[in-house]
């Protein structure tokens, strides 16, 4: 078991941060981490050999996305109340309000480009780490990279989520 923590402990930070990004609450982000470490744990003897990092992060994700399935069938929400809680020691107003506008920018991405920002640009995992997390091709997260780093930049300039357009 002092093994296992060994592997796991150096991964928590990491976890904490794609968590936070994720659910933009300490305590909900706290709680998925331990989920995460929990599922681990009780399934170490089911993990291949590879990339223990990219396996935590899928956990992670898997975890987090059924926890959304479940809050959107009770009908439940995280208001744009929480991002005005952001803390924010020692910032600028200005900083604080470009962190406001990335994390808004953020939230406007669909859940998929979302992600694939969040692994390949906070926490920076590889392409082929980030598709083995999400379990996509590798040039699946490279478009969706791009297309998110797209409607990023775009809502940066113009405050506002790229509008869809209609292809005949």
């Amino acid at each position: 078991m002092d093994e296992i923590a060994s592997l796991l402990e150096p991964q928590i930070p990491g976890l904490r941060r794609y968590a936070w990004a994720l659910l933009r609450d300490c305590e909900a982000a706290d709680d998925l981490v331990q989920d995460t470490l929990e599922r681990a744990i009780s399934r170490w003897n089911q993990r291949r050999d590879g990339d223990l990092r990219a396996w935590l992060f899928a956990i992670q994700r898997n975890l987090f996305i059924n926890g959304l399935r479940r809050r959107k069938a009770r009908g439940t929400r995280v208001g744009e109340e929480a991002l005005n809680d952001v803390p924010a020691p020692g910032m600028s107003p200005e900083s604080h309000a470009g962190l406001h506008d990335v994390l808004k920018g953020l939230d406007a991405l669909p859940e998929e480009q979302r992600s694939i920002l969040l692994l390949v640009g906070v926490e920076d995992l590889s392409y082929e780490q980030a598709a083995q997390v999400l379990d996509i091709p590798l040039g699946t997260v490279m478009s969706r990279l791009s297309r998110a780093r797209a409607r990023l930049r775009d809502f940066m300039e113009t405050g506002r989520g790229a509008v869809l357009r209609r292809v005949k």
